[in-house]
């Protein structure tokens, strides 16, 4: 969506039409669910949270800064939603162990998996991803599967650009921790596997 379609579609939206309303939502409800569920790793939780996101927004819309665009605006709503959420859940059931969540649900709108082999990796990947704190996890998440810049990711978090860089700097690090061990163990299963092929 172009600026100048967004900037309109604002316009419209302002003045209390549903069909703008129901545009910005469908320009978006996708991007902003995928990020959300992979936040609180609950599709019951994501759904009212995404929907909690577009009421807020439309709420403020005469506050929004064109600026920015709408999309940095919503994430950053749901992005501190989404963090509520899981400061009320750990409230409710002491420390949350990332780990203990499972990678195994079906992200909504995505195809299974190719091959065993890919399927068994993208759990690992998303296993470490859920390891991470929350704004590394956002930093990562927005970075890599919604292609926001840096500095984009800064408006979302509410942090320098420093800050953002050093959140991907050091949840790199941590992935590569966590993964290391498990690659190796499949790429050595793999030559083994191929050696004993002939």
């Amino acid at each position: 969506m172009t600026r100048a379609h967004e900037s309109e579609l604002i316009d419209r939206a302002q003045r209390g039409e549903p069909g703008a309303m129901r545009e910005l939502i469908d320009a978006h409800k996708d991007r902003l669910h995928a990020f959300v569920w992979r936040m609180v790793r609950n599709h019951h939780d994501a759904e009212e949270l995404c929907q909690d996101s577009f009421l807020k927004a439309f709420a403020a819309l005469d506050s929004f800064n064109r600026a920015y665009r709408f999309s940095t605006w919503l994430f950053t709503i749901a992005y501190r939603l989404s963090l509520n959420q899981l400061r009320r859940k750990r409230s409710r059931t002491g420390e949350m162990d990332f780990s203990l969540v499972s990678a195994d649900e079906p992200e909504a709108g995505e195809c299974v998996a190719q091959s065993e082999e890919a399927a068994r990796l993208k759990h690992l990947v998303w296993k470490a991803v859920d390891q991470l704190s929350p704004p590394q996890k956002a930093s990562v998440l927005l970075f890599y599967r919604q292609e926001q810049s840096c500095g984009e990711i800064a408006q979302v978090l509410q942090l320098p650009v420093s800050t953002v860089k050093s959140h991907l700097h050091r949840a790199r690090a941590r992935l590569r921790d966590i993964l290391e061990p498990a690659v190796t163990e499949n790429l050595d299963g793999l030559r083994i596997l191929k050696e004993a092929a002939g």
